[in-house]
């Protein structure tokens, strides 16, 4: 049986030539990993990780000695005073969401520092009717500081700030559906600084979903409160079943508790079902696993640059989270990337890729993703809405071999075109 996979000798080519201009990118992302990884290893250490912690629990979930030393290992490693590592949350929404209804009451006002947030939360904030249930519904304000020049505006969000109502800011590292660049954590903790002076008692809560162990440092550690992020992202290790955290300042931590389950129960009760063991080892290769998924992204960009596409950022850039934009220009060559994104995965390669109306968006997206976790943004994926300026989303890559095969059949579609 011939299990060789029909890659032309002109992408072959390509592909040899891209990798030969990576070198010093990918000996900066090799580095970062291995800072990562040694950060990782001294944290098991310090917490004495043993078997005793993989055991799992059941029912109310009382008295879970892995999944309480796993909020501890979580918090050393982004700073923080605490952390909530639960796979009760569905996804980073579901975290963001329970992080701004434990920190906000009914009276205060949100800020967004950066634009709009990414699609799912506008229905969480009120600024698009999603159902009952938002911030608006519960008389929290929302307001945002639009981009300036496709970049943040310090002195519009200094301005935003300064009113006293103001009690949580949310910054969103990732680009999201946007078309500006992803945020660095220094550029972050520029943001964090403007709050600081103009509201001290304003808390700032960071969307950290794809952006962690892309850097040696967290948002946490130059000044936000709060840090959220899901499982099946970067810190799960693409092992990470389900779940998301959240790390901070301790009563911010405890407030989302309360949101999560409810007042007087909070973090104490929250069964693990058996899942520990995936958690932790999860966690502990996301070091690598974030670095292969950044190699992907890299030489993604730059075959597509060879072959004449626009990229953001370019394949020569330093990268803060592990999504690539790819302008395509138009919605075939968008179905035709992601049919070939499709093709080149492990679990549902046969499947070709349509655009529907998903829950959250406003209006048809396409998603490839044959993945083991459902929906596992660690794993090679490429997603796009259907609208101009006809831009695919890619993230992910378990392994740089398996991301790279995954790019390469993308790029035969398109010159099947």
């Amino acid at each position: 049986m011939d299990l060789t996979l029909q890659i032309s000798e002109h992408v072959t080519n390509l592909a040899y030539q891209a990798e030969q201009g990576l070198v010093e990118q990918f000996a900066r992302i090799d580095a970062i990993s291995q800072a990562n990884a040694q950060r990782m290893l001294a944290a098991f250490q310090k917490h004495r990780v043993a078997e005793s912690c993989f055991a799992g629990t059941t029912g109310y979930g009382y008295d879970d000695l892995g999944r309480d030393k796993l909020d501890e290992i979580y918090a050393d490693l982004f700073g923080a005073e605490d952390a909530l590592v639960r796979i009760q949350f569905v996804n980073g929404t579901h975290a963001i969401a329970c992080a701004l209804f434990g920190a906000l009451k009914v009276g205060d006002v949100l800020v967004s520092a950066v634009g709009a947030p990414y699609d799912t939360l506008l229905g969480v904030v009120g600024a698009v009717d999603k159902g009952h249930g938002s911030l608006k519904d519960y008389g929290v304000e929302y307001r945002q500081v639009e981009l300036k020049e496709n970049a943040p505006d310090p002195d519009g969000l200094a301005e935003a700030v300064r009113d006293p109502r103001v009690k949580a800011v949310l910054i969103q590292r990732s680009k999201g559906y946007a078309t500006r660049a992803s945020l660095s954590v220094d550029e972050i903790g520029a943001l964090c600084a403007v709050v600081r002076k103009n509201n001290p008692n304003a808390a700032i809560l960071v969307d950290n979903c794809y952006g962690e162990f892309v850097e040696e440092k967290e948002p946490t550690h130059v000044g936000a409160d709060l840090v959220v992020g899901s499982l099946i992202k970067n810190p799960g290790g693409g092992l990470a079943p389900t779940g998301a955290y959240i790390a901070g300042r301790r009563d911010l931590v405890e407030g989302a508790s309360m949101r999560l389950t409810c007042p007087g129960i909070g973090r104490e009760c929250g069964s693990t079902l058996g899942n520990n063991r995936l958690l932790y080892q999860g966690l502990f290769m996301a070091p690598h696993t974030v670095a292969q998924a950044l190699k992907t992204a890299v030489f993604a960009a730059r075959l597509m640059e060879l072959m004449g596409y626009e990229t953001q950022p370019r394949s020569s850039e330093v990268r803060h989270d592990i999504i690539q934009m790819i302008h395509l220009g138009g919605p075939e060559a968008v179905k035709r990337f992601c049919k070939g994104i499709q093709s080149g995965a492990p679990v549902d390669s046969y499947v070709t890729p349509e655009p529907w109306d998903m829950p959250g968006y406003d209006c048809p997206v396409i998603m490839a993703a044959g993945a083991f976790i459902q929906g596992a943004s660690i794993e090679l994926s490429a997603d796009a809405p259907m609208r101009e300026p006809y831009t695919v989303y890619l993230q992910g890559g378990l392994t740089y071999e398996s991301g790279k095969t995954g790019i390469l059949l993308a790029a035969e579609e398109l010159l099947r075109a």
